[in-house]
């Protein structure tokens, strides 16, 4: 059975492997293992495990840290929108990374080079290998990078958002019915407060809450204009 040469993927990914054995369980299909049962190789799902996690860790800080303004339930959607088969798959494309996985025969012949099952797994699993070999400074930066066209959408349609100009744009038509806020409460140390804003227009009272009293104003803002637009 031919192998495809493994040192394309580091050239791809930017990145040389300390134990080349890591990247090669990562690329190893188990249909491929399947037809080679004495080899004693170990196919590719634990690292696709791993990978998940590791995925999921370094999208989660990349989205919390590029998007303050953004409540839980939206970076969660925005993580899934992002950390998924589909997007997973497309971005092991950009990497040419079909071309360098051990698959068995009948899986090569029925295009498994293609599948976006065994795309995203192969690519959950390269980013684990990468973890566990250079450590998560490591496997961070390459995320960052391979994710970074897809963030950069996401910013602009939200990363840019200044709720509190939007809500006084759409209020300021009406007299005397300018935003009014006011910090409620503020707790934990100097270096790591956290605020509460209560946020007062037309008849409307929303509570905000965030890191800095700015980032609080903008969450009230952005629940009232939900209010207002719903």
């Amino acid at each position: 059975m031919d192998i495809p040469p493994i040192s394309p993927v580091e050239t791809l990914i930017h990145y040389t492997f300390r134990d080349n054995r890591l990247l090669e369980e990562a690329l190893r299909h188990s249909s491929f293992v399947n037809e080679v049962p004495d080899a004693g190789l170990r196919d590719n799902e634990r690292l696709e495990f791993l990978g998940d996690a590791v995925l999921n860790l370094v999208v989660g800080h990349i989205l919390l840290t590029r998007f303050s303004t953004l409540r839980e339930g939206d970076l969660s959607r925005m993580r899934a929108n992002l950390v998924n088969e589909h997007q997973l798959a497309a971005l092991a494309r950009s990497l040419d990374l079909g071309k360098a996985i051990r698959l068995g025969k009948g899986e090569a012949q029925s295009g498994g080079h293609e599948k976006n099952s065994i795309l995203a797994g192969t690519l959950e699993a390269l980013m684990a290998a990468v973890y566990v070999d250079g450590g998560f400074e490591a496997a961070f930066t390459i995320i960052q990078r391979t994710f970074l066209p897809l963030v950069q959408q996401l910013e602009g349609a939200f990363g840019h958002a200044d709720f509190k100009s939007q809500l006084q744009e759409l209020v300021q038509v009406r007299p005397g019915t300018m935003p009014s806020y006011a910090v409620t409460r503020e707790e934990g140390p100097d270096h790591d407060k956290t605020f509460w804003v209560q946020l007062r227009v037309m008849d409307i009272e929303t509570q905000g809450m965030g890191k800095s009293k700015k980032t609080a104003e903008q969450d009230a803002a952005r629940q009232a204009l939900a209010l207002i637009k719903g």
